[in-house]
C-alpha cells in the first residue's frame, strides 16, 4: 500500500486518470509513500520517492535518502517490478531529500528540483470530491486537488503549473 499524491500540467481532471490520454503536454510530479509492505523480510513502509515526469517521453526518479540499507537493498529488488513504467522511461535516479507536509485540505512535497503543493478541491457538500472505480490499481480512494505550486528545474527541464490537475489516492499492489 502507498499514497499517492500528484500535480500535472493538464486540465481538471486529468484524461490519463481516467483511462484516456491528454492531447496537453503532460508535465507532472508524482510522490509515493509506501505505508505498509515488505519483500524478503525488509519493511518498506515509509519508504518515499518523487517521480518528475514529461508524459512518454522522461521522468526523473528522486528517492528519499533517509532509506535504511535494508530498505535500499529491498527497493532494488521490487523497483524493476512495481515501478517498470517509470524505470523504461528514466534519465536520472538521485537519493536525496524529501520533504512531505500534509493537513486536511493541502499536500505539498519537494525535492531539490522538484517543488508541489497541491488544494483539494470540495463538492457540492463542502466536502472531498472522491472518485471510485477508475481504471487503475494505483487509484483507490481518488480525491481532487488542483494545484497551487507546481516547479521543476532540472537540466533536463523547467517548467511551472499552477490551476492545473492535482489528486491523492492509495495504490495496491501485491505479487
Amino acid at each position: 500500500r502507498a499514497d499517492v499524491a500528484e500535480s500535472c500540467g493538464c486540465e481538471i481532471p486529468c484524461p490519463c486518470n481516467f483511462g484516456r490520454r491528454t492531447k496537453l503536454k503532460c508535465e507532472g510530479s508524482r510522490l509515493i509513500q509506501i505505508t505498509e509492505g515488505n519483500i524478503g523480510g525488509a519493511d518498506l513502509a515509509g519508504v518515499g520517492f518523487v517521480v518528475t515526469f514529461d508524459m512518454g517521453n522522461w521522468t526523473r526518479m528522486y528517492m528519499d535518502d533517509a532509506m535504511t540499507a535494508a530498505q535500499r537493498e529491498a527497493w532494488d529488488k521490487i523497483f524493476p517490478a512495481a515501478f517498470g513504467g517509470f524505470k523504461k522511461l528514466m534519465t536520472t535516479l538521485e537519493y536525496v531529500p524529501l520533504s512531505v507536509e500534509r493537513s486536511a485540505d493541502k499536500v505539498r512535497f519537494s525535492v531539490p528540483a522538484s517543488t508541489v503543493e497541491i488544494e483539494m478541491m470540495k463538492g457540492l457538500d463542502g466536502g472531498p470530491i472522491v472518485v471510485n472505480n477508475l481504471p487503475s490499481a494505483a487509484y483507490h480512494n481518488y480525491v481532487q486537488y488542483e494545484s497551487l505550486v507546481h516547479q521543476h528545474k532540472s537540466e533536463a527541464a523547467e517548467f511551472s503549473h499552477k490551476g492545473t490537475n492535482g489528486f491523492t489516492s492509495t495504490m495496491i499492489a501485491a505479487g
